[in-house]
């Protein structure tokens, strides 16, 4: 059985498959897409292409029409009779669709599933929307996108100069929560990182690689002037209080001053053409004082 990673390293080579028996008008009259991550989703909405949709995952939630489509669950426990179930001409995903092997039987099933590279970067952005213009048959549509997320972003880097000259920039804690997890905090190499830092702040958990757990020691250690959390995660702890309430948050600057930032989670964390906007709020709250 392949790992994870043995088959996303192999998986443009295995799964990128192209449907040579039609020619390209056929392709495109007869296309039935799966999207796995809201991003994507997003992605394909943006460009027009949402006819081709005929299912989603659960974290596909914007724009609201994508989710009267067909769910075929979390991308990292995806099931394969689900999927197979909507007879896709082709699934595109990221890099957390999952198990490997759900991948493995689309493999067998000679379903064609493109796995998108998760880049916490602008760049990454672009790349993402030229490579579905190529799949989806939209290059030109891809193209106007990636012209319109240039300015945006363009315009988004100016907004976050002006609102972060003068001053200290604020040390960032996020805080990944719901009701039935332990709470996790976000260090380097994670969307949360990228965003904070984008924003013209410091992640107050410094070098710390990845998602640890929040515990007291880590909490006030980081010494955070602003907590970031996700609209979601609020909603499912209680809102600013709940969220206060959580291991040595209290002892913390940002608790001091009441200083807590939310954004939607996949408007915030998910990559796509929403970031410019995503940022340009999440650095006017971060060093505005308020709420975003």
């Amino acid at each position: 059985m392949l790992t994870r990673r043995h088959w996303l390293a192999g998986a443009p080579a295995l799964l990128s498959v192209p449907l040579l028996s039609l020619p390209r008008a056929a392709q495109a009259a007869s296309a039935r897409v799966i999207s796995v991550g809201g991003a994507l989703t997003e992605l394909i909405y943006a460009m027009g292409a949402q006819a081709d949709l005929v299912g989603v995952d659960s974290t596909s939630l914007f724009p609201a029409e994508a989710k009267a489509l067909p769910n075929v669950g979390y991308a990292r426990t995806l099931a394969a009779e689900g999927l197979l179930s909507l007879a896709p001409t082709m699934i595109v995903a990221t890099e957390e669709a999952g198990p490997p092997a759900v991948l493995n039987q689309l493999q067998s099933a000679r379903i064609p599933l493109h796995v998108l590279r998760a880049d916490h970067r602008f760049e990454g952005v672009v790349e993402r929307t030229r490579r579905l213009g190529e799949l989806m048959n939209r290059p030109t549509q891809a193209r106007t996108l990636i012209d319109g997320l240039e300015q945006a972003w363009s315009q988004t880097q100016q907004t976050v100069s002006r609102v972060s000259a003068g001053h200290r920039p604020p040390r960032v804690l996020f805080v990944l929560s719901n009701a039935g997890n332990q709470a996790r905090i976000s260090g380097r190499g994670t969307a949360a990182d990228a965003m904070i830092r984008y924003a013209g702040a410091v992640n107050a958990l410094g070098e710390v690689q990845g998602y640890q757990a929040l515990s007291p020691e880590a909490a006030i250690a980081a010494a955070p002037d602003v907590v970031l959390a996700t609209t979601q995660g609020m909603e499912a702890v209680g809102g600013v209080d709940g969220l206060l309430r959580m291991p040595g948050l209290a002892q913390t600057p940002a608790a001091r001053q009441r200083r807590v930032v939310s954004l939607e989670t996949m408007e915030m964390l998910g990559f796509g053409p929403r970031l410019p906007q995503a940022l340009a709020k999440l650095a006017t709250a971060l060093h505005g004082g308020g709420a975003a």
